[in-house]
């Protein structure tokens, strides 16, 4: 294997940069993978349980303020609290996603930023309820981004229980059937519901075709009641609303007393998140990503035996990919999602901070969110709990391809003061990766953004 640092920075960071040093190697990919997360202190995103929580709590109270005052006198103030703070999450969201952007464009640690977008994904969520929809941002903050470096037992645990998860997977409406909750409202009939349990085993650990069966499906369900959030938006696990075991999952009995639940559910997940179906799922899904749609069994192979005998720690098969020869292919293979195009041409264009920054709520939905959502990819809000599509042919519909093109000859006029020479522009971009092709477009284009817009809009910058 010959390592290639522009290839190392396009296939598996965020793109090439005349700003930022491509690493020199394998080790120094990993290296900055496992020292500190500079990004998220340069461009701090509120976690869940921090202030991004504090704000949905408060504007909770302040609606539930507004309906207990209507019709009166008091309603009027009552409503425009309400008004102020919503304004304020909606500022928080464009912040958020401007944060993100910064990340990607001025980062270090490439493969880190890549890493958070494709577990963050893993896990999909979206809002389901209006009180969490100005705060998705938050939870792979709390959730992801500290554990992609770590176990994936942690990461598990910490998706999975996650107030956010919770509620886009209706785990707070899952009880056990004779729990002391159930039998306390016999009138609603409370039950299990399987949506969280479900999602675990079929795409957050073994994957469909996993070896689990609906029975397995049922018992995790009831292990899993108990779960929830609280008033404050905090996971809690409430013994009353626990279903008394064991339960039978995947041939082996879990749980037991309701008082014990949630040191019973740390244990099965535990167990699940080190189980060689799971890590094999993972490493495939991980291949997939990263290097090509049908990966090479031998790579897939390789990293799954790395990850198993490393007890599921999620850097040892990271090696083993960057370590595999196929995964530096010069071949590009995967084509960039919208998210990953845009933060790779503003990488490439070098992109000054503070262009991003000053931008005002509505440049940001014109310029980014928009665009993207054209594109096929709408802010943090897949389809289902699958997350976005992974298949290339997903990203290269017509309408897709005709918004990339779009933006590739527009958006650089409002990105930067001053277009470069696109015969240099294209070796920024592209590096030595850059076909003759374009490199003749690039030197026969009449205008700089013309050029610029024809590099950017390329097969070879839209694939990685």
């Amino acid at each position: 294997m010959v390592f290639d640092p522009a290839l190392a920075e396009i296939r598996f960071g965020t793109g090439l940069s005349p700003r930022v040093a491509a690493p020199q190697g394998i080790d120094d990919m990993l290296r900055r993978l496992a020292g500190s997360d500079q990004m998220a202190q340069s461009y701090p995103i509120p976690r869940f349980d921090g202030q991004g929580g504090a704000d949905i709590r408060e504007y909770r109270d302040l609606l539930k303020a507004r309906n207990a005052v209507r019709d009166t006198e008091a309603e009027e103030p009552a409503r425009k609290a309400l008004t102020a703070q919503k304004r304020k999450l909606r500022q928080g969201e464009i912040d958020m996603i401007r944060a993100q952007l910064l990340r990607g464009v001025m980062t270090e640690d490439g493969f880190r930023e890549r890493l958070v977008w494709f577990w963050s994904d893993h896990f999909a969520t979206a809002p389901r309820r209006q009180l969490y929809q100005h705060s998705m941002a938050a939870y792979p903050e709390q959730a992801i981004r500290p554990h992609v470096a770590g176990r994936f037992a942690d990461m598990l645990w910490a998706a999975a229980t996650h107030p956010v998860m919770q509620v886009y997977l209706d785990q707070q409406r899952n009880f056990g059937p004779t729990s002391v909750a159930a039998e306390k409202r016999p009138k609603k009939k409370l039950g299990l519901n399987e949506n969280l349990a479900r999602e675990m085993l079929e795409l957050h650990t073994l994957g469909v075709g996993g070896g689990y069966t609906q029975a397995d499906v049922t018992g995790l369900a009831g292990l899993l009641t108990g779960l929830n959030i609280n008033e404050d938006t905090d996971m809690v696990v409430r013994p009353n609303y626990a279903e008394r075991g064991p339960f039978q999952i995947l041939g082996r009995s879990w749980g037991g007393d309701p008082k014990t639940r949630e040191v019973d559910i740390r244990e099965f997940i535990e167990d699940l998140a080190r189980n060689p179906v799971t890590l094999r799922h993972l490493t495939r899904k991980l291949a997939v990503h990263f290097v090509a749609d049908q990966p090479d069994e031998g790579l897939v192979e390789h990293m799954a035996a790395a990850m198993i005998g490393a007890d599921g720690d999620l850097s040892a098969g990271y090696r083993a990919m960057l370590e595999h020869p196929v995964s530096w292919d010069e071949t590009p293979a995967n084509v960039k999602p919208p998210f990953d195009f845009m933060v790779s041409a503003m990488r490439a264009l070098d992109v000054h901070p503070a262009m991003l920054e000053r931008m005002n709520p509505r440049n940001i939905q014109a310029l980014f969110l928009l665009p993207m959502s054209l594109m096929g990819q709408s802010w943090q809000r897949p389809n289902g709990p699958d997350g976005f599509p992974e298949a290339d042919d997903r990203w290269i519909s017509p309408q897709g391809l005709a918004e990339r093109i779009q933006w590739s000859m527009t958006a650089p006029q409002t990105l930067t003061t001053r277009l470069p020479d696109p015969r240099a522009f294209v070796q920024v971009a592209l590096g030595d990766r850059a076909p003759e092709a374009v490199q003749f477009a690039a030197k026969a284009a009449e205008t700089e953004w013309e050029g610029v817009g024809l590099i950017l809009s390329s097969p070879a910058f839209q694939r990685r």
